[in-house]
């Protein structure tokens, strides 16, 4: 015959702190939900159930003739060329902008100990500049765009850009910072330039964190300029838009495949780069 287990005679002592934080949790919730209109509930009405079915019986098979799925890789390709022309633009102003805003790359830091006044001025501005650019979405951007040069494939490589560019600074001068900078400091003590330190110093250190982040923010580009297709902004999405118009539940369905392929796809080119730089 078995023993009886010992039970406690105290209670659990986080009890109150956890069910303070689920009342706290739901009194903010609650009015969020309220300001945003949530009522999932719709989703099952019988209207909604009978539209969502008409709309999804259409999707087997998938479109899958030559003429249409020519029309896909055309527009598969300018996705992925949207999103890497715009990723790589977003670079070429994110690679300046994270050395004016890195504090581990000010030289008068290192020979005073504390940054001269202009050197904090450019820095904030740099810092209050990528706040800019990462603070409109690039759907906005891709409007805007469409506006001044028209439907197509340039507004969204100028919209992933600007975009991009603010989140690239932005998190490329946290992980630089957050990084072991002796190598660095070392570099500029003994007259180096910013540039040749970044390089040296400070890209070694954090080089697979860099990378890691840039492939991921390449497939949130391909992703977004699907998004900024709805808006004519060219690629996959603008197809998709043109397809839903007309309830062609096939063509969407292969597009959707196609998709979910890219991500897939972009998932692996990450991967394989961090285990390049392991």
């Amino acid at each position: 015959m078995s023993a009886a287990q010992p039970t406690s005679k105290y209670p659990d002592p986080a009890w109150h702190g956890r069910v303070m934080l689920a009342v706290v949790a739901l009194l903010l919730l609650w009015p969020m939900l309220q300001a945003s209109e949530f009522q999932p509930w719709i989703l099952f009405d019988k209207q909604s159930l009978s539209s969502t079915w008409q709309f999804l019986s259409g999707f087997v098979p998938p479109a899958h003739s030559p003429e249409f799925l020519a029309m896909l890789l055309e527009a598969t390709w300018q996705t992925v060329a949207i999103a890497t022309s715009g990723l790589v633009l977003a670079l070429l102003a994110a690679i300046p902008l994270t050395l004016l805003a890195t504090a581990s790359l000010s030289v008068s830091r290192l020979e005073s100990g504390r940054m001269r006044n202009i050197a904090v001025l450019v820095r904030q501005s740099a810092r209050w500049l990528l706040v800019v650019l990462r603070s409109v979405p690039e759907l906005v951007w891709a409007l805007l765009f469409v506006r001044i040069v028209g439907l197509g494939p340039t507004a969204g490589v100028l919209a992933i850009a600007l975009t991009y560019s603010g989140m690239l600074g932005k998190v490329y001068a946290e992980i630089l910072e957050s990084s072991d900078t002796h190598a660095t400091e070392a570099l500029l003590r003994n007259g180096s330039g910013r540039l040749a330190a970044l390089f040296y110093g400070a890209l070694p250190e954090a080089s697979a964190e860099l990378v890691s982040y840039t492939t991921y923010r390449w497939e949130c580009a391909i992703r977004g300029s699907v998004i900024m297709g709805f808006v004519g902004a060219g690629g996959i999405g603008q197809r998709m838009d043109e397809s839903m118009k007309m309830l062609a539940g096939a063509e969407v369905s292969s597009m959707l495949i196609i998709f979910v392929l890219l991500v897939a796809a972009a998932d692996q080119v990450s991967t394989f780069m961090r285990k390049r730089l392991a």
